[in-house]
Formats: structure tokens, C-alpha cells, sequence
């Protein structure tokens, strides 16, 4: 027996994101608040969608100030000028934390309180007002998911709001405004998403369901990241990777993802880690601790991703995904180990990164090998 859901309508293909006026008016909104960040306005980006959207007759306000690690607080802030506003509607545009901190904005709208109230595990009691994201990465998948990742700063602690309230009512996929995403960009969001189609697979939530979608993410992001990474004017190829990102977002919604992001987690935020590159620099490590425990899978996931294993083994084809992977990573030019992002991280900081990923516990708990405190350690250690 396995449950099944997605979010609500998508809208894919070049040039799409015009249609965002029309689509703000069908949901019943002439007010929306436009939750983007400094690189979509100096682009000139968030002045094209908000003409769109003048254009249907909606009056837009735009809060550009997102940042790269979204916060409670800012999250809180455009609530704030929304309700003060009397919005409507919301519309995310830019990466996952655009995205993110627009999901949390149209629950805000309606419940009181801070964002901080909310993380956690079904705790928003009423439906937010109608949202709309137009994802400019292809990466985060939160165009197609019920989380929205927040670091408050008072502690340093990073969660979600999870709660199905969260789903997006539209999401307009539009490849052209994944061109200008630089290589490192591109890179890591691109590995983000590949990793959310391989926790998906492998995690203990699978279900023939979200199989679907891991399989077909994992074959388009395998076959085009290199691609899209270093010769980012290929719109085949940031085509193939927007919509591998939305399938691995909808593999996620229904199957969860393992211990890669729980570790991740406290690279963000303890010491304001991009989550694409900490995922992208962990998950060698974490394949190949996890490969004994899903040999089948990981065999799988490697042919998938573009690995040669005619005649081989499936054990030697499941732990050779942990190398595939750390190739990728290089071919990337991302970084491999812990000490080289020059964060601050040393070996003192373990004992609390591993406590911090354990409280992490829903993809502990969905990871195929079971975690415990030493393995994180140890997989920190070897990755640093």
C-alpha cells in the first residue's frame, strides 16, 4: 500500500512564465506579493514578471532581499508587508530559497505568528492564500513540494515547514530563465536535485509511485548536467534539467530523502553552506556507506546515471555509484571536501554537526542503512 500526491497545475516550456498575470487573475487575486531576490532584479526578471502581471490587471509588491540561506526573520518581514498590502496571492520567483520563503508567506498571510512557529510537522491550521512559483534554478524541486527550509538566525537551527498546505496551486517551468544561471549555480543546484531523485529511490518510503519520477530525474540530470553546467546557452539541456528537478521534487513529496540531507543541514546552518553544495560534496560519502544496504538500488541508480555495467556484478555496480558520484562532483568543479569550502569547519565542530543532522529525523529515519551518531562522524570525518 503506498499513498500518492503532487501539487497542484504545471505549466512547462519556453516562455511560459508570461502567462503568470493570467494564471494570478484564475486564482481570484488583483494583489500579490512578488518574493524574489537581488540577482532576479538586477536581471531584470522580477520587473518582466511584475509586467506580466500588470498587465492581467494585478497590482504587484516586490520584496527582493531573499537570501541565499532564507531566514525565519525575512520570512517574517515579507509576511508582514504582504498582509499590510492585503495580498492575495503570492508568487515565488528565483531559486529554492525564493520559492521557499514564498510557500511560508502564503501560509503567514493567514495564520498568525512567525515562520518559526510552523517548522515542524503538520502545524499550519489554516490554507494560506493561492501561490504561483516560477523556479529560475533546476535544482530545489520546491516548486512541487510542501517544505519550506528556514534557518532562524537566533540559534543557528535550519528546518522546514512541512505541512501539505504548503503545495504550490501553479508552477510555470520556464527553461529561457535557467540560461543565465552561472556554472556554479547551475552545478549545485543541478546536484541538489540529483540527489533528491537518488534518496528518493533508495529511501525506505519508496513506492512504485515516486520510483516513476526518481527513475526519469535521475536518467535527464544524469545526461545533461555536465552539459547544462558548461555550455549553459544548450536549451535542450537546461530543459532536460528543469524537468529532471520537478520529477525529482515530486519523488521527494512522495518518498522523502535519506541521511545526505540531514548531514547537510548543519552546513548550512552553522556555518551558512550553500545546501545544493553541501549536498553535491556529501553524497559520495553517503553512497558509499549506504551502498550494503541497497545493492539493487544503487545497481540501478548507477546505470541510470550513465554508468557502464554490462556483465558486472550488481554489488560492484552498487558501490561504484560512491565513484560515479565523486567524478561528477569534480567534473563539476565543486568542492570534495569538507575543508575545502573555507567555512570554518574543523574536526571540533563533528561532535555538534552530528548531533544536529540526528535531530534531522525524518530522512534518518527514511535512509536504507540505519544512522546513528558514529556514522555521521565518521562519514564527516572522511569527507573532511
Amino acid at each position: 500500500m503506498f499513498d500518492a500526491r503532487v501539487a497542484g497545475r504545471m505549466r512547462f516550456g519556453c516562455g511560459v512564465s508570461a502567462s503568470v498575470g493570467e494564471v494570478v487573475r484564475s486564482l481570484g487575486a488583483d494583489r500579490a506579493v512578488l518574493v524574489t531576490d537581488s540577482t532576479m532584479e538586477s536581471l531584470g526578471v522580477a520587473d518582466r514578471i511584475c509586467s506580466y502581471l500588470e498587465g492581467a490587471g494585478v497590482e504587484p509588491f516586490v520584496f527582493a532581499g531573499v537570501e541565499p540561506e532564507p531566514s525565519v526573520e525575512t520570512t517574517d518581514a515579507v509576511a508582514e508587508l504582504a498582509r499590510e498590502h492585503d495580498c492575495q496571492a503570492v508568487v515565488g520567483l528565483g531559486g529554492g530559497s525564493c520559492l521557499d520563503v514564498a510557500k511560508a508567506v502564503s501560509v503567514l498571510i493567514t495564520n498568525e505568528g512567525s515562520a518559526a512557529r510552523y517548522q515542524g510537522l503538520g502545524l499550519v491550521r489554516n490554507p494560506g492564500v493561492p501561490k504561483v512559483m516560477i523556479p529560475t534554478t533546476a535544482g530545489t524541486g520546491s516548486e512541487v513540494t510542501f517544505t519550506a527550509v528556514l534557518i532562524r538566525k537566533s540559534d543557528g537551527f535550519k528546518g522546514g515547514i512541512n505541512d501539505e498546505k504548503l503545495f504550490p496551486d501553479v508552477s510555470l517551468l520556464d527553461p529561457e530563465l535557467t540560461v543565465t544561471m552561472p556554472p556554479a549555480v547551475t552545478a549545485s543546484t543541478g546536484m541538489d536535485a540529483l540527489v533528491h531523485a537518488l534518496e528518493a529511490f533508495s529511501g525506505r518510503s519508496a513506492s512504485p509511485f515516486s520510483d516513476m519520477f526518481a527513475r526519469e530525474a535521475m536518467r535527464l540530470i544524469g545526461s545533461s548536467i555536465r552539459t547544462a553546467t558548461w555550455n549553459g546557452r544548450d536549451l535542450r539541456a537546461r530543459s532536460d534539467m528543469l524537468l529532471g528537478s520537478y520529477y525529482g521534487g515530486v519523488a521527494l513529496a512522495n518518498a522523502g530523502v535519506g541521511a545526505c540531507h540531514s548531514l547537510a543541514y548543519p552546513l548550512g546552518g552553522m556555518f551558512g553552506v550553500g545546501h545544493g553544495c553541501a549536498n553535491a560534496l556529501l553524497i559520495p560519502y553517503v553512497a558509499r556507506h549506504n551502498a550494503v544496504a541497497c545493492v539493487d538500488r544503487y545497481a540501478e541508480a548507477y546505470g541510470l546515471l550513465g554508468g557502464a555495467s554490462d556483465g558486472w556484478p550488481r554489488r560492484e555496480a552498487a558501490f561504484a555509484l560512491a565513484e560515479l558520484l565523486e567524478e561528477l562532483v569534480m567534473d563539476l568543479e565543486l568542492p570534495c571536501r569538507l575543508s575545502e569550502l573555507k567555512a570554518g569547519i574543523e574536526e571540533r565542530h563533528f561532535d555538534e554537526m552530528a548531533d544536529r543532522a540526528m535531530a534531522v529525523a525524518r530522512p534518518m529515519e527514511n535512509n536504507p542503512r540505519v544512522m546513528d551518531k558514529r556514522a555521521c562522524v565518521a562519514i564527516y570525518k572522511e569527507a573532511y
